[in-house]
C-alpha cells in the first residue's frame, strides 16, 4: 500500500477530496504520523487532521488501508490526479515534529546578556 492516498467524491455536482499521508516525524525517533487534509476539490483544504503516533510504517499503512475501505463505502473513489495539498500536509508535519521535539523536555538555552 502506498503511504499517500487521494480519494475523491462527486455528489450533486460538488467535488470533495481527501488526501492522507503517512510520514515519519523529523525528530529521528522512528515515530510516524497520519496526516489527512479534506475539503472541496480545486480549493484550499477546509480541515487538516493528524492521527498517531504510530511506531512503524507498517502500523500506519494498515490505518490508511482501513480509512480507504471506509471512505470507499461512502462513495469515495481513488484519484489518480496529482496531490494538491501536499504542502499543507508537509506544514502540519513540521508543526508536529517541532511540538514533539520541544514537548520532550528539551529546551534550547538562551545566552545571558
Amino acid at each position: 500500500m502506498s503511504r499517500y492516498l487521494t480519494l475523491c467524491r462527486n455528489c450533486l455536482g460538488v467535488g470533495t477530496r481527501i488526501e492522507c499521508a503517512a510520514l515519519p516525524l523529523t525528530d529521528g525517533t522512528g515515530v510516524w504520523m497520519l496526516i489527512c487534509a479534506a475539503g472541496m476539490s480545486a480549493s484550499q483544504p477546509s480541515s487538516i487532521k493528524a492521527q498517531g503516533p504510530f511506531y512503524g510504517a507498517c502500523e500506519v499503512e494498515e490505518v490508511i488501508e482501513d480509512i480507504a475501505r471506509n471512505l470507499q463505502l461512502m462513495g469515495y473513489e481513488t484519484c489518480t490526479d496529482m496531490p494538491i495539498w501536499r504542502l499543507h500536509i508537509q506544514a502540519e508535519l513540521r508543526r508536529l515534529s517541532g511540538r514533539a521535539h520541544y514537548g520532550s523536555g528539551h529546551r534550547q538555552g538562551h545566552p545571558e546578556p
